[in-house]
Order: structure tokens, then C-alpha cells, then sequence
């Protein structure tokens, strides 16, 4: 090159004057620096050296400018080393850590399916819209409509016809007891009336008998009167024997009429009181009136009705009963709205509207929302340090945070029946097989059922996250 490198113009140059190492100490700031700057770009090129000038300089003693120089750039030197090696270890022991960590080669977020089966035989009549879209369907939500034209009703068709004609004769025994009732009414109003009277009637005769009484004792009275003076008549002679027999038979037939009367007065009291009682006594009737008899008879037949309606109101009520569990088993049987038992994502739908389906017939598969895990395979130095219950984190692809969890289950190389929505067969990089729980994932309302990942297992239990 035809003009020598700046920073070398100090070992190629002859030294500076005498002046400039007198300088005052401001000469080494920056106008100092600036002034020989524009001294050296006005003089002219300086011819490139020869050989012998090169070795001149090679050979020759340092200058005192070159010599501190050359110390100053050995610790810089260092710095440059130290940090080199340190980005080295900070950069290289990450992925190094890495690769020693025991990790799975694959994982997928999996879940365990629901198979909804049709409880009933029938038609597909309606289906929600959408069952094949992602979005997480709500518990016992109706999705599908099964209806049987077909379902047997014998039983409840039975059911009603007996409870119809129940009801119709607790109509008619209402209709006997009112009618019954009044009679009976009627019945009791004329033995009243009867009582009445014949209280009247007896009253009127334990009148007229005291009546008679009375007289039969006024003429007791005169017969004995009578009798008395026939006897001293006769004693004297003055009248004859048979005079004074027929004067003492008026006074026994006196005497034994007013006896009578008061024996018939007697009775007629005793059949006013008892008839005051409630009780006929008399002659001419069984101690009762053919009336009273009559209303005795239409009580007891009104006695009858009523328990006949309390039977027939019972067995109403009971039939009632029969028949609203024979509807709602008939309605279970003939139209049935089929809804989700967890909460999950449809997976499959095997059916379609105006299908028919057998009783048991698979209609839907659900992924179970609740109960995802995490299935990874693994090679066989990392499945021989694992164990049921040992701490894991499953890291998923998309850069989202360590979710933590524990190992649930290890099959190894066993194909193991799981009824999982991902068969773990389908991750075929290792044949050693891991599920484990995780439960944020089971928390987690997006259902992310087929979201990989990666699974690190730790040697103590992992934070929850």
C-alpha cells in the first residue's frame, strides 16, 4: 500500500523533535492530537520501506512510546479470554443440562372418552348443531332427541281405563249418598214429629187418667161414707143384710177404680218418660215406630256408602299414583332427550337425524374434559428410573408454562387396553409408554385435547403451577 497504517505510523516514523517532549502536559489532549493528525495527512507519502529499513526497525531497539502500548494490551486480552470462556459455559451447560435431564421423546395432551349409547330404541328425530365443533359442551345438556312411535302402552292404557270407571263410581256413590241422605233427613224430621205427638198424647192421658182419679177417690170417698153407715144400720137392724152387701161392693169397686186409674197413670208416665228419653215405649210397635226403623235402615245405608267412597277414593288415589309412573315409564320409552354425563368436547358422532337406533347403539363419543393426562413415550434408560407417583412437568410446544403433575401409570412396551381418545400406540418414536396427571390440564376449560408437549421428569416433586 502506498500509505503506511496509522496505528503503526508511530514505529515507522522517526521521533518526534525535542519540542514536542518539552510540550507542556495539555499538548497530549485532544488538539494535540488533532494537530499532528493534520500534520501527517500534509506531508507527502512516505515511500514504502525497504528491506534493510524494515530489518532496521525489526532489529532495533523499542521505543519508549511502542512499549507501554504492548503491556496495556494483555489484560485486555485476558478480559476478552475470561468472557469468551464464560459465554462457552453459560450457553454450553443449558443444553448440556438438558441432555442429561431425563425427558420423554414425545408427549400429547390425551383424555379418556365417554361413549353415549341410545337408552332407547328409535328415531333420531332432532341433533344440536354443531356437535362436531371444539367447544366444550356443559353437563346433562340435551344434544340428541330419540322418539319410539312404537313403545308399548298396553299397560297404561289398562291403568286409565280402571281409574275411569273408579271414577265414575265415586260419581254414582256421591249421587246414592245425597240422595240416601235425604231421605234419611226426611225420615228423621217424621220421627221427630212422631215423638212430638205422641208426647202430646200421653200428656193429654196422664191428664184425663188424673182426672179419673180424682173421681174414682170422690167416689171411694161416698162408697165408704156409705158402707159405714149401712154397717151400723145393720147392726140395729134397721136395714137388711142384703142392703149392706151392696153398700160394701160399692165401696170395693170405688176403691179398686181409683186403684186402676193410678196403675194406668203409672204406665202412662213411664212411656212419657221414656219417649222424652228417646225411647218408645207403647203397645201396637216393637218399643218403636215403623218410621224410626225406617230412618235406622237409611243410616246404615248411608254408613255403607261412605266406606264404599273411601274405598273407591282410596283406589283412585292409589291408581293415580300407577299411572303417573306408567306415563313417565312410557315417556322414557317413547321420546327421550339423550344429554352429556360430564362435561366434555364431542369427539365422534356415529349418528344422524332420521336414523334408526338400537337399544345400547353407540351415539356419540365424548372427550372427559375432567380427566385429561398427559401420554409420552420415553426411552428404556429413562422408564427404568421411573416409578408410579414420580414427579414430573409437562412443557408444552407452544412455549406455555411448566404444568406439573405426577406419573399415573407405566406400561412400557405392553399395548395396554386404555380407553383414551389418542391410543398411546400412535406415538411411535420409543415403545416405553407413560401417562401421567396433570392436573392443571384437567382444570383447564379449552379442553387442549391433542396439544404436544414434552414431559421432564424431576428427581423431587415439581411446583404446582
Amino acid at each position: 500500500m502506498r500509505y503506511l497504517n496509522a496505528n503503526r505510523k508511530d514505529d515507522l516514523e522517526p521521533a518526534a523533535p525535542e519540542r514536542d517532549a518539552d510540550a507542556p502536559a495539555d499538548s497530549h489532549g485532544a488538539r494535540s492530537l488533532h494537530r499532528m493528525l493534520e500534520e501527517q495527512l500534509r506531508r507527502p507519502p512516505v515511500p514504502p520501506p525497504d528491506a534493510e529499513t524494515t530489518e532496521a526497525v525489526s532489529e532495533g531497539a523499542a521505543s519508549p512510546q511502542a512499549e507501554p502500548a504492548a503491556k496495556s494490551r494483555i489484560p485486555v486480552r485476558f478480559v476478552k479470554v475470561a468472557l469468551g470462556i464464560a459465554i462457552v459455559a453459560v450457553f454450553g451447560w443449558m443444553p448440556l443440562r438438558t441432555l442429561l435431564q431425563p425427558t420423554s421423546v414425545e408427549a400429547i395432551v390425551n383424555s379418556r372418552v365417554v361413549t353415549v349409547r341410545a337408552p332407547i330404541e328409535g328415531e333420531v328425530t332432532a341433533a344440536l348443531t354443531g356437535l362436531s365443533g371444539s367447544g366444550v359442551i356443559e353437563k346433562n345438556e340435551s344434544l340428541l332427541h330419540i322418539r319410539n312411535v312404537r313403545a308399548d302402552r298396553t299397560r297404561l292404557d289398562s291403568l286409565n281405563d280402571r281409574l275411569g270407571g273408579l271414577r265414575i263410581e265415586r260419581l254414582a256413590n256421591l249421587a246414592r249418598i245425597a240422595s240416601t241422605q235425604q231421605a234419611h233427613d226426611a225420615m228423621a224430621e217424621d220421627v221427630e214429629l212422631f215423638a212430638e205427638a205422641r208426647i202430646r198424647q200421653l200428656e193429654a192421658r196422664a191428664a184425663a187418667l188424673e182426672s179419673d182419679i180424682a173421681a174414682a177417690g170422690a167416689r171411694h170417698e161416698v162408697a165408704a161414707a156409705a158402707a159405714d153407715r149401712a154397717d151400723t144400720l145393720a147392726r140395729s137392724g134397721s136395714i137388711s143384710a142384703a142392703e149392706l152387701q151392696r153398700v160394701t161392693l160399692e165401696r170395693t169397686v170405688a176403691e179398686q177404680t181409683e186403684a186402676s186409674a193410678e196403675h194406668q197413670l203409672d204406665a202412662v208416665r213411664v212411656e212419657l218418660e221414656a219417649l222424652r228419653a228417646g225411647r218408645f215405649v207403647g203397645d201396637g210397635y216393637n218399643d218403636r215406630p215403623s218410621t224410626a226403623e225406617h230412618r235406622d235402615e237409611l243410616r246404615r245405608k248411608l254408613d255403607d256408602l261412605y266406606t264404599s267412597l273411601s274405598a273407591t277414593q282410596a283406589e283412585i288415589a292409589r291408581l293415580e299414583q300407577e299411572v303417573a309412573a306408567e306415563s313417565e315409564r312410557y315417556r322414557e320409552l317413547s321420546d327421550v332427550a339423550v344429554s352429556l354425563p360430564v362435561a366434555g368436547r364431542v369427539w365422534e358422532v356415529l349418528t344422524a337425524p332420521g336414523e334408526q337406533v338400537r337399544q345400547g347403539q353407540d351415539l356419540l363419543k365424548i372427550l372427559d374434559c375432567s380427566g385429561a393426562v398427559v401420554t409420552a413415550n420415553v426411552t428404556e434408560s429413562v422408564y427404568n428410573r421411573l416409578s408410579v407417583g414420580s414427579p414430573a412437568r409437562f412443557r408444552p410446544t407452544d412455549g406455555g408454562p411448566d404444568l406439573g403433575g405426577t406419573v399415573a401409570n407405566l406400561t412400557g412396551l405392553a399395548a395396554a387396553p386404555a380407553n383414551l381418545a389418542i391410543l398411546p400406540s400412535a406415538l411411535a418414536r420409543e415403545a416405553y409408554r407413560v401417562t401421567v396427571q396433570v392436573p392443571a390440564l384437567a382444570a383447564d376449560a379449552t379442553c387442549a385435547i391433542g396439544r404436544t408437549g414434552r414431559v421432564i421428569f424431576d428427581k423431587a416433586p415439581a411446583a404446582a403451577s
